[in-house]
């Protein structure tokens, strides 16, 4: 790594006499115990996260990161890389899925272009940065050189600075990418150890003869990088532009005390890199739901994770992670509004 990246910056711990604060109150309120399931965990969690007993989810910061790959010549995708590029001017345009649901969330919603290989005009909302125009086959030679992958790491730690500098509560990072569902199975079989069979999906709708393309892809990319399992070694290699941006935007997520939703198979693939280098990044991270992509069940499992919703999305965006935001708003309603026995005049049991 270069000394001038934010990557190795400490993750503090969250506050454990916030969580036994928020717990005490949970216990209080008009309710059995438990009774409200996982909505009471999050709710605990997020509390250790912000350092109070009563935490809330008005402020979401959301970034979306673009990038192209160029793993795309080997026909592993069912759309052009030009449509990465169309996508950004959607998300401008405000007519894409995350864009409507920031709308609907009153979120703040950026765009990162880190690296499209068809050029973009200047664009409202859309920061243009990129480090390279789309990355290199990674079937062939390395997708990034360290410097790339530090440039793309620093990119996403940019992101989570400006939403902590704006008082952001929870942070959302969202993918475009034609081509990423193969770089991110491929990170995640060389993190894991498991093969392309187990972890290639359709992505964006292969048929079966792009299925067996993809799988070889991987298999192949797998073989030229060889057996390093060191997480930003394997980013590097086999990853891309966005999916390093977000591992560099959870990990600086972290590094700031700013809880992370983490959304579907891409995104969770840049935390397991974020994880795997620094462990304790996982206590500021939060699931979504699961993604009907192959290889999302392995990568959750290897994060211990369990995930809000079950819906079969597999848009990317972000958007199965916006979609999940009101559960944790609720929860946190609930949590700060709810009447307690004593306030309510109503017996505990006890």
């Amino acid at each position: 790594m270069t000394t001038n990246t934010p990557w190795d910056a400490p993750i503090p711990a969250p506050d454990t006499g916030a969580a036994d604060a928020a717990w005490q109150r949970q216990m209080q309120l008009t309710k059995p115990p438990g009774s409200l399931g996982r909505l009471e965990t999050a709710t605990v969690r997020l509390a250790a996260q912000q350092r109070t007993s009563l935490p809330a989810l008005e402020r979401v910061w959301i970034t979306v990161f673009a990038g192209d790959h160029g793993v795309c010549d080997e026909g592993v995708s069912a759309f052009p890389q030009a449509v990465t590029a169309q996508m950004v001017r959607n998300f401008a345009a405000g007519g894409a899925a995350v864009s409507v649901l920031a709308r609907h969330l009153g979120a703040t919603l950026e765009v990162v272009n880190a690296g499209t290989v068809t050029p973009l005009p200047p664009l409202a909302g859309v920061r243009d940065e990129p480090v390279m125009p789309g990355t290199a086959n990674a079937v062939r030679e390395p997708a990034m050189r360290a410097a790339q992958r530090d440039q793309a790491l620093a990119l996403g730690d940019g992101a989570a600075a400006r939403a902590s500098d704006a008082g952001a509560q929870l942070f959302i990072g969202g993918d475009m990418g034609i081509g990423n569902t193969t770089s991110a199975a491929a990170v995640a079989c060389a993190l894991l150890g498991a093969s392309p069979e187990q972890l290639v999906g359709r992505g964006t709708g292969v048929d079966d003869d792009g299925l067996v393309r993809k799988r070889g892809a991987v298999a192949a990319a797998l073989a030229r990088h060889g057996d390093d399992r060191a997480p930003l070694s394997v980013l590097a290699s086999l990853g891309g532009l966005e999916i390093a941006a977000l591992a560099g935007a959870i990990r600086g997520a972290a590094s700031r005390g700013l809880p992370v939703l983490v959304d579907g198979f891409i995104v969770s693939v840049a935390a397991l890199v974020a994880v795997r280098h620094t462990p304790d990044v996982a206590a500021w991270l939060h699931f979504s739901h699961r993604s009907a992509e192959a290889g999302h069940d392995a990568v959750l499992r290897a994060l211990d994770a369990e995930p809000l919703l079950d819906l079969g999305m597999r848009l990317g965006e972000g958007s199965g992670a916006a979609v999940a935001v009101p559960l944790l708003q609720a929860a946190c309603r609930l949590h700060g509004e709810m009447a307690t026995f004593e306030s309510a005049g109503v017996s505990d049991g006890g």
